[in-house]
Formats: structure tokens, sequence, C-alpha cells
């Protein structure tokens, strides 16, 4: 097939071959021939002269089919035939190709799409060695290979490939992947960007990432993937703070599972994900900061019930005795005195009610009722209170508390918690010595700290240290122990911003720790 130029003449040389030698070449040729038409490949010579002449001296048979080629068609000029089948937008491309393997006598190589009558959209790549010949035309010498199936399996994959990252996207999962020979992973874009680093799939040592998980995880983070690699778990998950570029951390739900193994059952490569959880991690935060919100309020509102029923059924039992002393008394004198006591239990009754009031509106954050008070004034009121007892028990008091040494807290929390903290002190001091409880007050850059020190039973911390200050424990068999006083002591001390802190040993006493916030 030649194009719309004259057909180049032919010029043919006649030689002569001896009968043997005429058979082998006859035998050569029918190979040959059988091989081409075997070929699923277009087999061809293509030829460019100097005066730009296109012809194609040569076709395999398969041009027919490979084309969708009518017998008329076939005898048409090539230009026409290239013309009527490339696909409009890679003709172009196409001749550009051809023309530069024939500029620089360099193989060519091309992919294009045909359009068929029968097939419709096909997929073609060529291939040719290129000379040039005496006369200064270019001939092309080669194949060209139906690559349509290849082409639509490449598509499909291209296609899932997006599918699979856009997936990734939304869902903003990191993918990594262990050559557990080499010790190094492939890391996702979006892994890289929930450490701060450039968003770029890459390829890193697996130090890149244990390097940076918080050492208070690195243990369990190493231990679960050891259970996946021992087949101990099916696959592997674990939630670790890792630090990122910036020196924060972040947390990390990391899931794997092995896909390859050798012969010996040993990892070769593991896949996974990660998933950035710090936002979740924070909504756990802030719901378990609210659930200890509750229970604190819950402790307080059964703090103040105690309170409200200890000194109430005081004050009441004590009014209804003396009532029942003037109704039962006729001197005069006396119901007049016993009058006169009921009036002032009265007068404390009212108090009490307005100190309950008080602590009302402080537990339901109304009020954060707070005065600048004298610790050594307290003091001394809960030492004449127990006066008696500290007189009965022989007890040495050691005040080390300056005179105007203050706190800022609410007067009547300050009352009960020193109040506590001494009779506690009184009740379980040790029956072979003399009772010594010492008072000081230290200070840091956030709190006052108030120091009350015994020399008594001493409390076993690592038994009873969980629940020291829980409702109703005792730690000792003592007639009057209720188990109120410490667990009310406390919750009065964090109503108002502070903490306590305790340390016993069995047999030599015990301090306790009241941080007041300055």
């Amino acid at each position: 097939m030649y194009s719309n130029f004259a057909p180049t003449n032919l010029h043919y040389t006649m030689e002569t071959y001896n009968y043997p030698d005429l058979k082998i070449l006859e035998e050569k040729n029918s190979f040959y021939k059988k091989l081409l038409f075997q070929s699923p490949d277009l087999i061809f010579q293509f030829s460019i002269t100097k005066e730009g002449t296109l012809a194609f001296p040569f076709l395999s048979k398969s041009v027919l089919t490979h084309f969708d080629l009518s017998p008329e068609e076939k005898f048409l000029d090539a230009f026409t035939i290239l013309k009527s089948r490339i696909h409009p937008d890679d003709f172009d491309l196409f001749i550009q190709s051809i023309q530069k393997s024939k500029s620089n006598l360099k193989e060519w190589n091309h992919e294009f799409r045909a359009i068929l009558p029968q097939k419709g959209l096909k997929w073609y790549k060529g291939f040719a060695m290129v000379e040039k010949d005496e006369r200064n035309t270019v001939h092309f010498f080669g194949k060209i290979t139906d690559i349509s199936s290849f082409k639509l399996q490449e598509l499909q994959l291209k296609i899932s490939e997006q599918r699979f990252s856009f997936a990734l996207e939304a869902s903003s999962e990191g993918i990594w992947d262990l050559d557990v020979k080499a010790n190094t992973v492939f890391y996702s874009s979006q892994s890289m960007k929930m450490l701060e680093f450039e968003a770029k799939d890459t390829i890193e040592s697996i130090n890149l990432w244990d390097d940076r998980v918080h050492p208070e995880d690195k243990n369990k983070y190493l231990d679960d993937i050891q259970l996946h690699i021992k087949n101990k778990t099916p696959f592997y998950e674990n939630t670790q703070r890792v630090m990122t570029l910036s020196g924060d951390y972040k947390w990390i739900l990391s899931r794997g599972k092995i896909i390859e193994r050798d012969s010996n059952n040993l990892p070769l490569r593991i896949i996974g994900t990660h998933t950035d959880i710090s936002a979740q991690k924070e909504k756990e935060h802030h719901l378990l900061q609210t659930l200890e919100i509750v229970s604190e309020q819950n402790s307080r509102l059964l703090n103040f019930a105690h309170i409200v029923s200890h000194n109430l059924r005081s004050h009441s039992g004590n009014i209804e005795m003396l009532l029942n002393i003037i109704a039962d008394e006729t001197d005069e004198d006396f119901i007049q005195e016993t009058f006169n006591h009921l009036k002032t239990s009265s007068k404390a009754l009212s108090q009490t009610i307005v100190h309950l009031k008080e602590l009302v509106e402080i537990q339901s954050e109304l009020v954060q009722k707070k005065e600048n008070l004298n610790l050594n004034t307290y003091l001394g009121k809960t030492l004449d209170i127990l006066g008696e007892e500290i007189k009965k028990n022989k007890v040495i008091i050691q005040n080390k508390l300056c005179k105007n040494q203050t706190i800022v807290f609410n007067p009547a929390y300050l009352e009960s918690i020193l109040l506590n903290f001494t009779s506690n002190a009184i009740r379980y001091s040790h029956p072979d010595r003399t009772p010594v409880i010492r008072y000081s007050l230290t200070s840091n850059k956030q709190h006052k700290i108030l120091e009350i020190e015994d020399n008594g039973l001493g409390i076993n911390l690592e038994k009873h240290g969980k629940k020291i200050f829980g409702m109703y424990k005792t730690f000792h068999k003592h007639k009057d122990s209720r188990g109120i006083g410490l667990f009310i002591t406390k919750n009065q001390i964090e109503a108002m911003g502070g903490k306590v802190d305790v340390t016993s040993k069995v047999g030599i006493g015990t301090t306790f720790k009241i941080y007041f916030y300055e």
C-alpha cells in the first residue's frame, strides 16, 4: 500500500541457485510465512521516501483482522487507511512520533487508540526498528500489538486506586506497610500528616514511628505487635500517644495484619492503618471529668446530709431534754435557769441553720464564701471544745503556728476540719505512750499546707490507703468509730478547691497535710 503519491518503481536482480539451495530457501520461506501467519501481532514494514511518500511494502495478513479492513480497503493508500482508523485525538501524536523516529533514526515506540467499524475502540502499541537505505528512504520494521485488555485492566486498577485514595481521604486514615526484613515502612501521606510532616507518601525506617511513641505506651505497643507476630491474636491493634513534629502528642489507633510469611512462618510483610483519635480521647476525658464532677457533687450531697443530721440531732436532742426538765420541774428559779439554757440552745440552733444555709450555697456554687481566717484563732476554738478530752488523755499539744498566719477558707468548714482531725488523733492515740499532736504551716508556690501530726496507732496504708477517706470506713476497733469523719473532712476540703494527703506507719503515727490554695 502506498500513499497518493506515485508508487516507487521496483527493480529486481536475477540470481541463480542450484536445486538444493533453492529447496532450502523455499523451506525457510515457508517456515517464516507460518510464523507470520500464526503471530497475533501485526508485522509490518513501513517506508517513507525522501520525497515524503508513505508505503507499506509488507503487511502480515493479520492486518485485516486487526483493523477490520475490507478486501477493497487494503488497496487504499497508507495515509488514508491510518487516518480512517486511528482515533482523531491520537492521530497528530501518532504522526509526530513517526516523524521523530524518522529524524533521529531511533526505534519507534508508541501507544495509540483506533476506532474500528466492528470492534469499536481498541488500544494498540507499536514498536519498530528504524533504518535508512542508500536512497534516503527510511524503513520501519516492527509490529503492532493489541493492548486493549491490558489498558482495560490498567483503567480498572486506576479507578480502584482512585476510589481507595478517596475513601482514605474521606476517612482520614493513614496506611502503613512494614517490610519486616528491611525494617522499613511505607507511610501514606495521611500518616505523615498526622505527625505534622510533609503530607506525601514515603518509605522510612520503622524507628520514625517507634521512637515517637510515648514512653508510658511503648511496652504495650511493642507487646501487642509481638502477640500478633506469634499468632496469639488474629490482628494487631493498639492505641498509643505519638509525638508530632511540634513536640505535642496525638492519640493514634494502630491496626495491622500479617499478609505474608516465609517458610518458617516468620512475618515478611504487615499492612495496617493509622487513625487519629485525639478528638475522641478528648471527649472521653471531658466525659470522665463530668462523671467525676457528678460523683463529687453526690459525695458533697451525702456529706451535707450527714452534717445536717449530726448537727440538728444534737441541738434537737438538747432542746427536747430541756423542755422535759421544764415540764417536770416546779422550782421557779430552776425553771428560769433551764429556760435560759433553752434560749441559748435555740440561739445555737439558729446559728447552725445559718451555717447550713451557707453550706448549701457553697455546695450549689451560688456563693463561694471564703474569708481570710486566722488559723491560730480557729485552732484555739477547737482545743477549747476538746479541752476535757485533751486533759483526760494527757495530750501534749505542740502548736507551731504563728499568731498571724491566715488562710482563705470557709469558716464552718475550717471548724469542722480542725475538730475532726484533732478528735481522731486523740481517739486513736497509742495506749503505751503520751499522745502528742503537732500543728505547723508551710507553703509552696500554689498552696499553704497545714500539717497535723500525731504519734498514735497509725494506719496500714498498703491495706487501707485507697479507702481511708471512704464513707463508713474504720481501721481500728474503737467503740465510737463510725467512719464518717474523714469522709466529711475530705469533701469539705475539696469543696473549697483544696486537697488532703496522708502518710502513716502502724505503731508510729499519722500525718495529714491539708493544702489550701493561696
